[in-house]
């Protein structure tokens, strides 16, 4: 028997702004299963270790536009779970700046 995650069927872990002018903001075949509650991914600042289908720009610019992981509402627990690393990078750049 499958135990559902503490988040599952919570509306606060889903939102589809249908409405939105740049909806879908990527390729989707489920428009009803777009979650757009991670719009500017927070994972973006993990770099190459967010676990998205992302790739770098010739520039180094991280280009995620082939990436729907933000947007699957089944990735809300895998997105909240990465806030430490995210919360650990803040630190280390608040860190660097005190150093200047």
């Amino acid at each position: 028997m499958r135990v559902a995650n503490y988040w599952e069927g919570k509306h606060y872990a889903f939102f589809c702004n249908k409405e939105c002018e740049f909806f879908p903001c990527h390729q989707t075949k489920h428009p009803e299963k777009f979650n757009c509650l991670f719009c500017y991914c927070p994972l973006y600042a993990l770099g190459d270790k967010c676990g998205g289908n992302f790739q770098f720009t010739r520039d180094g610019i991280k280009d995620c536009s082939n990436c729907a992981l933000p947007h699957n509402p089944d990735n809300y627990g895998y997105i909240t779970g990465k806030y430490q690393e995210i919360m650990e990078i803040v630190k280390q750049n608040a860190d660097l700046k005190e150093e200047k």
